[in-house]
Order: C-alpha cells, then structure tokens, then sequence
C-alpha cells in the first residue's frame, strides 16, 4: 500500500519550499503542490520548477483569476467591505479561494491531509482551516511552520542541508503577498509603527509627490453593482481591476498605513497598495449614495461592517456570510450608473455621477424658486411632530 498524501498550498518561497522536504521526512508522506494563480505577479512556471525538483510528487497550478474575480471580489465590492474601515481585504479575500481549491485536489488524490504555510501570528492560519473544514470536515490539516518552530536562519540552513533552491540571498526584507485586489507588506523596517515605510516598499504607486502636476479623470459603469465599463467602454472584470489600478496607482493613491486589530488578538502594523480596489470601492459607495433608499442605504453600510469582519475573521464559508450576500445582492438592483473620479497627487475624489435610477429630483433639491417643487409649508409640521418628544421631556424636566 503506498503512502498516504498532503496537499501542500505551495508559495515557491523559502518556508514552503523547505515544507516540501519536512512533509515527507517527519510525516513519510507524499507531498502534492498546488499553487493557485489569484493574480500574484511570479513567475508560476518557475515556482512549479522548484517545487517539482525539491521532491514534490505533483504539481497543480490553477488559475482562478476569474473566479477569484468574480465569486470573491465583486461580492466584496458590492459590500464596500473595508475592515476597520481602510482595509480592503486583500489576502483575506484570496484564502477561502485557495483553501477551495486546495480541498478540490485533495479529494481528487485521495490525500487525507492538507498543509499551509502560515505562522502561528497571523490571521491567514485560522482563514486556511477554518475554510478547509468547512468544505470537507473529514480532512486534517498540518501546519509545518507552526509545528516546527525553526527561526529564519534555521530554515535557510536546512534549506542547504538539503540542497532546496531557494533565493534567500536575494529575498526582500518584507514580506509580501498581492493578488488582483491589492498589495499586502509587512515586516522589516514596517514592524516600527513610528518609521515611514520607505519608496522601495512599494510597487504599484508611485510616491504622491511625484505624481502628475495634471489631473485625471476616469468615469467609471456600473450595472447592479458591478463594473461594466471605463470612460465609455465595455471591459471584463479583471481588466477593469487591472486597468484601474495602472491610472490609480500612477497618480500616488491607494497607500494604506494602518495599525490593524489581528483576530488572534495581536495589534499589528501593516500597509497596503490598493489603488484599484480603494477607487471602485469608493466609486460604488458613490452611486450607491445616489439610487439607494435612505434606510436601506444606512442600514447596508453598517451589515458592510460585519461582513468585512466575517471575510477577515475566516469565516467565508458560514451561514451568516452566506445569508449577508444575498441581502447585498438585492440591494444592488438599482445600483447603475456611472460616476466620475479625479486622482491628484495622492487623492481621489468623486466630482460627478448619473443613473437613470438616480433618487436625485433637482425639483426637489434646488433652491431655485422657479422649479422648487418642495413643499416648505409641509415643514413646520413635521418639525413639531418630529420634535414632540424631545419637547415633552424638556417640559418634564423643567417641571423639576
């Protein structure tokens, strides 16, 4: 009978790699790669090279870009999920995917195990198993750098013990991880809250100062919630995303520098480049400003809260998730339109939108008095109707 199989989520870098080897020596086990394209910029041949030729007994590399895109982000955008109101959920977005995916080969090869590599520290452990259990219960997970307790140094060296090609030398002093929606950085110089992060951190804004001394506009189409098109032409989701966070990210905005609350209970610093995601997200509130009821647009923003705590917190694949996209889904059916932004030096703003499904009546809100159609002799009514209460108990009060 042969050995029995880990499905290992394989990054190609120093940790991962070395888990490869670890894997099958401590747990005699075969090792199954599986790398799941979500947008990183790597070169994924190569990774599936290394991993391949440090003893990985197979290799899958899906692209899930466009699932990623449309069954993870839009759901997110159609949220506006931000958690702790600035972060757009770049990594937390891509694991539920990637656990999918993970459990997808796992029951393909009959691998009664899963491993990832993620701390003990972090968020993306408990996003990984709580995700992968709640696809398949049956499978157990490993979690080789959690277990091994190696520090960095250990690991290089038992990288060389074993002749696993890694680039350590060259490796950034940060640690990186991005995807369609964003950047995520951390570590290095980054971990003083006090210290800038330095230029050299970032890919894909340039530095506000440095921006264009010309403004740029992008108008951007919505049909139910979702981007359609940019500045009047029809474009797929991806290359939407793709495209604006090349005009963002040029103009020096989408730099997120926040000290984040960690679902394992740790404060952390951390910074992120999302020009693209801040900007469609701030476009979609926008027109969602502009077609959406008053009591459902205030009490959407505050569900917005819980959900992007839930994609935070692991919890994609739970019964109030799933019970939360379909009241957003709803409320997206009137959200079409376009709204225009501005980006200079850094910022981006909303200076103009339309719908057809505009709750806007300029009869209603101008001050001209020539096509003023509000009733202003309704007012004085509803004023003390409204304000009963407050003048009963004012009277009470003053009554001693």
């Amino acid at each position: 009978m042969g050995k029995d199989k880990v499905v290992l989520a394989y990054s190609g870098g120093l940790d991962t790699s070395v888990a490869i080897k670890w894997l099958e020596e401590k747990y005699n086990l075969d090792v199954i790669a599986v790398t799941v394209d979500v947008g990183q910029i790597e070169e994924l041949d190569k990774i599936r090279e290394r991993g391949l030729k440090i003893g990985a007994k197979d290799f899958y590399l899906i692209d899930a870009k466009e699932e990623f895109a449309q069954d993870f982000i839009l759901k997110a955008l159609k949220a506006n999920a931000l958690y702790e109101g600035k972060y757009p959920l770049v990594s937390s977005l891509s694991r539920p995917l990637i656990a999918k995916h993970l459990v997808k080969v796992a029951e393909k090869v009959k691998a009664s195990f899963v491993a990832h590599g993620c701390t003990g520290k972090g968020n993306d452990q408990v996003r990984f198993e709580v995700s992968i259990v709640a696809l398949n219960p049956e499978l157990k997970i490993i979690a080789p750098i959690r277990e091994w307790k190696m520090s960095r140094q250990e690991a290089i060296e038992y990288a060389q013990k074993h002749d696993i090609p890694v680039e350590v030398t060259k490796k950034s002093p940060y640690s990186v991880d991005e995807n369609l929606w964003g950047r995520t950085i951390e570590c290095g110089i980054l971990e003083d809250p006090w210290l800038e992060p330095p230029e050299e951190a970032f890919k894909l804004t340039v530095a506000p100062e440095q921006a264009s001394e010309k403004p740029k506009y992008l108008e951007i189409a919505f049909e139910k919630g979702k981007p359609v098109a940019l500045n009047g032409k029809n474009l797929p989701l991806i290359k939407i995303i793709n495209q604006v966070n090349k005009i963002a990210g040029e103009s020096g905005f989408g730099r997120v520098d926040m000290i984040e609350n960690r679902l394992v209970g740790i404060k952390s610093r951390e910074v992120y480049e999302v020009p693209g995601a801040l900007s469609l997200i701030t476009a979609h509130c926008d027109l969602e400003d502009l077609t959406l009821e008053r009591e459902l647009l205030h009490f959407k923003s505050r569900m917005e809260i819980k959900y992007a705590e839930l994609i935070y917190y692991g919890l994609w694949y739970s019964p109030l998730k799933e019970a939360l996209d379909a009241f957003f889904e709803k409320t997206q059916e009137s959200v079409s339109g376009t709204v225009k932004l501005k980006y200079y030096k850094g910022s981006c703003q909303v200076v103009g939108r339309k719908s057809e499904k505009a709750l806007y009546d300029y009869s209603l809100a101008t001050y001209e008095k020539r096509e003023d159609l509000f009733s202003h002799d309704s007012a004085k009514g509803f004023i003390e109707l409204f304000g009963l209460p407050i003048k009963t108990w004012a009277k009470k009060k003053a009554d001693g």
